[in-house]
């Protein structure tokens, strides 16, 4: 959190100035680049795990067709 949101708060009754609003607005996109990166780190991992269990199960099947 950086020292914009102690000067500023969303439901105050002033108008944040430029320098504010631009500082709240890059650190908005900051935490939504990190949280879109973690989803899709997230993603990748489920992925993968599937890909694993499908390669695991297909392994099994050609012993027990081809023994």
């Amino acid at each position: 959190m950086t020292e914009i949101y102690k000067q500023y708060r969303l439901t105050s009754m002033e108008e944040p100035t430029d320098e504010m609003l631009r500082a709240l607005m890059e650190d908005v996109g900051k935490a939504a680049r990190e949280s879109s990166a973690m989803a899709e780190a997230e993603k990748q991992r489920r992925l993968s795990e599937v890909a694993h269990t499908i390669a695991v199960r297909r392994s099994q099947r050609k012993h027990v067709l081809y023994d």
